[in-house]
């Protein structure tokens, strides 16, 4: 005995009009999300292990006691140092605290050369300082003696904790917008904004409470520390929900390159700033995680000597990111309102 189906005309047009839409969707539609991930890998490889390749220094700053020797270690070292002449031992030893230099060389004595450094300024910085060094006393028949008149914490012995902090803490605005954006239809403007804002503020405390108090990594103090967290959770908030609102899905692949891939390998944390490219050294301040580290590295071990310039970026970003997405919102309003008038002006 046979059983006949009875046909259903409705799921039968659902499935035609379904069939009928894939058959349409371009080549394109299927290509962009490989696409992006392709250029997403091959741009984190890139900076991440091409930068660390060969790091070479770049007019690396070393104050020298005395214009004599300073001259010499200039014209023996090149481009590597920019020598920073200094007329006593305790002027140089200032800049070297105040991280307007990276190291200082003095005559201790006949035949040999003291080379104060701080470790505060990262291990590839502090490397690539005390091998040029080294190297040009050796030829100049000199002994040395290297002292760390600025160390890292104990907590953070190879000086990475500054870089896996600012890491996190982008990565957390950049996860906070990714969700704004995906509610930007329930949520009004002021109210994404309100959230942003809390959520930021909640971000940067539990980062100064983690990295500092808790686990003596960071010591820097806990007010400035955990405001420089907030500005730079809102800056990659703000930042990824403005790319998000003007250019739809891609928008948030464009924040992860920028934030997490480019301004996080240029921050100067795993690699010096000094011993960056050229190239890399021109955005390294001017990004988010860039500025935080910066800002991280001057509160924990310099005093905050130059925090302000850094502190002004992060502000600049969370503005400016901020106001542009407001006026992009004002603009779809105006938009749409004197099309919606005309239809409740229409009769029924």
């Amino acid at each position: 005995m046979h059983t006949i189906e009875a046909s259903n005309p409705h799921r039968e047009a659902a499935s035609d009009a379904t069939a009928e839409l894939k058959a349409r969707t371009p080549p394109g539609v299927w290509l962009q999300p490989a696409l992006i991930a392709l250029v997403l890998a091959s741009a984190f490889i890139t900076c991440y292990i091409g930068l660390q390749r060969d790091p070479t220094p770049h007019h690396l700053p070393v104050a020298v006691v005395g214009s004599n020797l300073s001259e010499q270690v200039q014209n023996a070292l090149g481009d590597a140092v920019a020598t920073v002449p200094s007329a006593s031992a305790a002027a140089a030893h200032t800049a070297l605290e105040d991280r307007d230099v990276v190291a200082v060389l003095a005559q201790e004595a006949p035949g040999r050369l003291a080379l104060h450094v701080a470790g505060a300024n990262g291990l590839s910085t502090t490397t690539a300082a005390e091998n040029l060094l080294t190297a040009y006393a050796h030829r100049a028949g000199q002994d040395l003696r290297i002292a760390d008149d600025v160390p890292l914490a104990a907590y953070d012995a190879r000086g990475l904790a500054g870089f896996y902090l600012a890491f996190g803490v982008t990565l957390a605005g950049f996860v906070l917008a990714q969700n704004i954006l995906v509610l930007s239809s329930r949520l009004r403007l002021r109210h994404r904004f309100t959230v942003i804002a809390a959520s930021s503020t909640a971000v940067g405390l539990v980062g100064a409470i983690l990295a500092g108090p808790m686990l003596g990594a960071v010591p820097a103090p806990f007010a400035p520390l955990a405001l420089t967290l907030a500005l730079l959770a809102a800056a990659a908030a703000f930042a990824t929900n403005l790319l998000g609102s003007f250019f739809g899905a891609v928008g948030v692949p464009m924040a992860t390159l920028l934030l997490l891939t480019v301004g996080n390998s240029t921050s100067g944390a795993t690699i010096g700033e000094d011993l960056l490219p050229v190239g890399a050294q021109a955005v390294s301040a001017a990004l988010p995680p860039g500025a935080a580290v910066r800002a991280i590295t001057d509160l924990s071990y310099f005093g905050g000597a130059h925090v302000a310039p850094a502190l002004l970026t992060l502000s600049l970003w969370v503005l400016l990111c901020a106001a542009l997405v407001w006026a992009r919102e004002a603009f779809r309003r105006s938009r749409l309102r004197p099309g919606r008038l005309l239809s409740e002006m229409k009769p029924s």
